[in-house]
């Protein structure tokens, strides 16, 4: 259950970002900016959330994720944006904001969905972890110490 109500929560973050920016500023159609919703979301939360979130941490996915939504609206806007509209600007622009809001998401996910950790840490990572590393101090013996102790 709080895998759906994550994608939920993705999902009405995307819309209203895209809706926004692509909506208001370039006058995507809303079919337009719903079926992109729908694919950057499950393409996002599957790559971003499941798979790199636990191995790089926020700032990794959501990296990730601004690529992954830069790429995506710019090769699926020409299949379903009807209006003619500058891409690339409209791309990044809306990939800057959902990355922010991804900041947030991801930190949402560590909390809440993603609680056990332990199952992405490798077994060589576990060992440093319950290591004792300890270090030792000495003091150096001079020239004259070692006569002394001879």
């Amino acid at each position: 259950m709080d895998h759906v109500k994550a994608l939920i929560i993705k999902f009405i973050m995307c819309t209203a970002v895209l809706w926004i920016v692509l909506g208001a500023f370039y006058g995507v159609g809303f079919g337009d900016i719903l079926m992109l919703s729908v694919l950057l979301t499950a393409v996002s939360y599957i790559v971003g959330d499941l798979l790199l979130l636990p191995r790089f941490e926020n700032w990794g996915a959501t990296l990730v994720d601004l690529g992954l939504t830069f790429l995506g609206i710019w090769f699926l806007g020409p299949l379903l944006f009807e209006e003619n509209i500058p891409l690339g600007t409209a791309a990044i622009f809306s990939a800057i904001v959902i990355a922010v809001g991804e900041y947030f998401f991801h930190k949402y996910m560590e909390k809440e969905v993603l609680d056990d950790w332990d199952q992405f840490v490798t077994d060589e990572d576990r060992d440093v972890e319950r290591a004792k590393v300890q270090t030792e101090f000495s003091e150096e013996l001079s020239d004259t110490d070692r006569k002394r102790d001879e």
